[in-house]
């Protein structure tokens, strides 16, 4: 296969990293993530990834459960880095090349983020790991992917989860439910379709920045969506 794109931003939710149901980090399910991930830089593709939290702390939770909004979302921001590390290290063990950036200074484990230095790992063929989310409350780790996405010239962002692209409802609970192979910026706006929040897709509607949202539960299909092959949902 060859690749449509030069470099993209991948966004793996915190569930990728436990078993259907449960919490934490599953040795198995963290070693299936980073043989996925390495198929890719076998592309010699640029890619930075930017990992979530849900799987140990998720902010929003634990702000209706009465903690202040703000330290939930740092407490899950936290968490993202639990995450980055452990990818890591996985990668590693797989002999590719990584770093973790982090948008809270924490230098003992990881570098601070800088654009300009993101960049020239990427350049170098490194597998760039961001974590923490933007540094600030109230910002998903969505709106961070496509942040960081336009910040490092990303061709594309890659939004992995554990259904096989956008539906008319929740395909889980639907049976029915219709999948979209297409949309557009406004049809995800408009039908309010709960793939990832109004912040996100406005920023990717604003640089027409296009959307891939796949299953990561597949093998080989994150290498597929940097390669334009018909898996998913494709938001442009």
């Amino acid at each position: 296969m060859q690749p449509r794109y030069k470099r993209v931003l991948l966004k793996i939710s915190g569930e990728a990293f436990c078993k259907e149901g449960s919490n934490g980090i599953d040795p198995d399910s963290l070693e299936w993530v980073a043989q996925e991930i390495k198929s890719v830089a076998d592309l010699k593709v640029e890619l930075a990834i930017v990992v979530g939290g849900g799987n140990i702390v998720r902010g929003s939770r634990l702000s209706q459960k009465g903690v202040n909004r703000a330290t939930a979302d740092y407490m899950g921001m936290l968490a993202t880095v639990l995450n980055a590390l452990a990818l890591q290290d996985a990668l590693e063990r797989l002999g590719t090349q990584t770093r973790v950036q982090t948008a809270i200074p924490m230098p003992v484990v990881a570098e601070p983020y800088i654009r300009r230095r993101c960049i020239r790992h990427l350049e170098k063929g490194r597998i760039v790991i961001l974590a923490a989310g933007t540094g600030n409350p109230y910002v998903t780790t969505d709106t961070t992917a496509v942040l960081r996405a336009r910040e490092i010239g990303a061709e594309a962002v890659l939004k992995a989860t554990k259904v096989d692209g956008v539906y008319s409802a929740d395909p889980l609970k639907v049976p029915g439910a219709q999948k979209y192979r297409t949309l557009s910026y406004m049809d995800l706006l408009s039908q309010s379709l709960a793939i990832m929040d109004a912040t996100a897709i406005a920023l990717c509607k604003d640089s027409q920045l296009p959307i891939i949202i796949f299953s990561l539960r597949e093998s080989g299909n994150i290498a597929k969506a940097i390669c334009g092959c018909d898996i998913g949902t494709v938001v442009a």
